[in-house]
């Protein structure tokens, strides 16, 4: 296989659910490809890296393989390797939000009508 499309190769390689999720994160410019913008129909080459959100964090990926055809997870994790970088910042990140999530106080019971009506002036500012 010499060359396959961006959008394909990020659907094949299963970062996103469908073709058209993959070309409108290309389009809005959030997909990076060798630290530049690129378009959906960007020839994708072995060795190049892309970046790519998932969720909260950016993964950075270096492309092994090109493929047109989805398979499975485990095949589909054949096709590309996460960097030393990104992978050390998304542990970085989520334990950062673990440790946030921690930190907050979860009210113990639900408002009832007499704090509905506190927030509510809260709100309103008064």
């Amino acid at each position: 296989m010499d060359s396959v499309r961006l959008d394909k190769w990020l659907w094949a390689a299963r970062f996103f659910k469908t073709r058209a999720l993959a070309k409108k994160a290309i389009e809005g410019g959030k997909v990076h490809y060798n630290g530049g913008r690129a378009k959906t129909s960007k020839n994708v080459e072995v060795g190049a890296l892309i970046r790519v959100p998932q969720g909260w964090d950016t993964m950075e990926v270096e492309v092994l393989a090109l493929s047109e055809q989805r398979r499975g997870a485990p095949e589909a994790r054949e096709l590309y390797q996460e960097t030393a970088e990104s992978e050390k910042r998304r542990r970085d990140g989520a334990e950062q939000r673990r440790q946030a999530n921690q930190a907050m106080q979860h009210p113990f019971k639900r408002p009832d009508r007499r704090d509905r009506r506190e927030i509510k002036r809260f709100m309103r500012g008064e």
